[in-house]
């Protein structure tokens, strides 16, 4: 994940947050499962709920839970893309 100065959160488009306050940035995907991270951490249940639907809106796929073959498929075909 690129490090996010605060010019450059400054900048980001309020629609881009998970949360009012300008909390959880969600940006691109990167931030999105970080965002999921901390609020899974430091967030209330209507935190984390909120940020989970708000995530899974823009990012249908991040956060969701994969069958371990599936899984294991993205990275062989991931791993495949960069040789």
């Amino acid at each position: 994940m690129a490090k996010l100065t605060s010019k450059g959160r400054n900048q980001i488009a309020g629609k881009n947050f998970a949360l009012p306050g300008r909390r959880y940035p969600i940006e691109d995907a990167s931030h999105a499962r970080n965002a999921l991270s901390r609020v899974s951490q430091n967030g209330t249940p209507a935190e984390k709920a909120a940020v989970r639907s708000k995530v899974h809106a823009k990012y249908p796929g991040v956060g969701e839970k994969q069958h371990p073959i599936a899984k294991e498929v993205t990275r062989r075909l991931n791993a495949k893309d960069k040789s």
